[in-house]
């Protein structure tokens, strides 16, 4: 029994692996500008049959969960993240036993977290539609089995196109579908002219209000309006903030010593960075909350009358488990006037929430990805390295590096986490975790292209990557 699920789980539908040993630049740059404007063309695609969308107004949750509702893609990186979730829980907790630092154990994970997408895919397009997010035509035939197809296969594309990245491109498909929907969201939060009425305010400025903060600070002017031009200004101060304190805190880092075995007096700093868990902890965390907040808004839908996951109000929670680990916007509450004292025991729990989450994935992350002591240490041994003044035996490599790592995991989860949950109090432009994870992802695209690619890049890139 277990051998046959074990055949089932390594021979799941995936995309071929390149042959090369290392993709050139080229050929990753190719692939993820292909894989970019795939996923622009489907954000466009709408369904067919659609004749509601009850969730046009997340317009929080469509950056979080790279989707855009009411489209082809409207699941995003739903499925693939939540299936993440789960198995990271239960292989850090223990209750699934899976050894991922053999080549094995990473098979047996990756297809148990390949069947958990197709899962998530498949429960999420039935809960979408039959709880009343996406309202088929009444007068067509089938029309909910019609959407729900279409969602699957949405869903599908997103996890195979994320594959290609993977192994094709730069880094992974979520995080390249987060980074597009959050420059998107960018770009139409500092120069949208159009509302959600279809007006635009570039026809009548002194008339209609605008939506994009660089325009509404120029249409506040002109009508004598300071509270929505301080608004819009505070809006667009605390995403510069955010992306200067993000860029800063990414160079934190520890470096340990190292010789060379065979070259005496030579020696490099193995760097530790502080952000040691990289971005997925606030990724996982954010899609978290984001979940919540979207499955209790379907629900409400659904019943008819809230429930413990929250009372929503034109889909933005006003009580319950939603609302207390959300966030209001302190900053424009202020401005505006419509400060109450229940938003200070929001946003403390909501920086809890981010900080303690956060944390926890950090550690799971680690332990299951291939970065504890133990990886660590046979990476620098296999790279002729060895710590100054100790025997080379991976028991002590594995010691000293202990006394980093797991230190670095914790206390950057709980950074990471706090940097996320205080940009979305401060009121960052497109939410204040989006703006954070673009720019650790950018960051991290950035480094990991200068490092790898040095060598096989266009002269003209390398001198532009520095």
């Amino acid at each position: 029994m277990a051998s046959a699920l074990k055949n089932i789980l390594y021979n799941l539908p995936e995309v071929k692996r390149p042959t090369e040993k290392k993709v050139s630049f080229n050929v990753k740059l190719k692939w993820t500008i292909i894989i970019l404007v795939a996923f622009f063309i489907l954000a466009n695609v709408d369904l067919y049959g659609l004749s509601a969308n009850a969730l046009g107004n997340l317009e929080f949750l469509q950056t979080i969960l790279a989707s855009q509702f009411g489209t082809i893609i409207s699941l995003g990186i739903g499925p693939i993240v939540m299936s993440s979730i789960i198995l990271q829980l239960l292989v850090g907790s223990g209750i699934l036993k899976i050894n991922t630092k053999t080549e094995e154990g990473k098979k047996y994970f990756q297809g148990l977290q390949k069947v958990g997408v197709l899962f998530f895919i498949v429960f999420e397009a039935i809960v979408y539609v039959a709880m009343g997010g996406l309202q088929a035509d009444p007068n067509l035939a089938w029309g909910s089995q019609i959407l729900i197809f279409q969602l699957i296969l949405g869903g599908l594309a997103i996890m195979f196109m994320d594959e290609v990245v993977q192994k094709w491109g730069f880094g992974s498909g979520v995080s390249l579908f987060i980074v597009a929907g959050v420059a998107w969201s960018l770009f139409n939060g500092l120069f949208q002219f159009i509302d959600a009425s279809g007006a635009n305010c570039l026809v009548d400025f002194s008339g209609t209000p605008c939506v994009g903060n660089i325009l509404v600070i120029l249409q506040a002017v002109i009508n004598g309006a300071p509270r929505e031009a301080l608004s819009a200004i505070a809006a667009i101060a605390a995403t510069v903030l955010i992306f200067l304190g993000v860029v800063w805190a990414q160079a934190l880092k520890v470096e340990i010593p190292l010789s060379y075995e065979r070259i005496r007096g030579y020696g490099i700093k193995w760097p530790l960075a502080f952000f040691y868990s990289s971005v997925i902890p606030v990724i996982l965390v954010a899609a978290l909350a984001a979940n919540i907040q979207l499955f209790g808004n379907l629900l409400q839908n659904w019943l008819g009358h809230p429930t413990f996951l929250g009372e929503f109000s034109n889909g933005h929670p006003i009580s319950g488990l939603a609302f207390w680990i959300g966030s209001t916007n302190i900053v424009e509450a202020i401005i505006r006037g419509s400060f109450q004292t229940s938003f200070i025991w929001q946003t403390i729990i909501h920086i809890i929430f981010y900080m303690v989450f956060a944390a926890i994935f950090a550690v799971f992350w680690v332990k299951t990805s291939g970065m504890d002591e133990s990886s660590q240490a046979k990476n620098i041994l296999s790279s002729g390295l060895q710590i100054p003044g100790f025997r080379k035996d991976p028991r002590v490599l594995e010691s000293i590096l202990k006394r980093y790592i797991m230190p670095l995991t914790i206390m950057g989860g709980l950074a990471i986490g706090f940097l996320g949950s205080i940009a979305n109090v401060i009121g960052a432009m497109t939410g204040g975790t989006s703006i954070l994870l673009a720019v650790m992802i950018i960051y991290q695209l950035y480094t990991n292209i200068a490092q790898q690619h040095a060598v096989d890049m266009h002269p003209a890139l390398r001198k532009f990557m520095g």
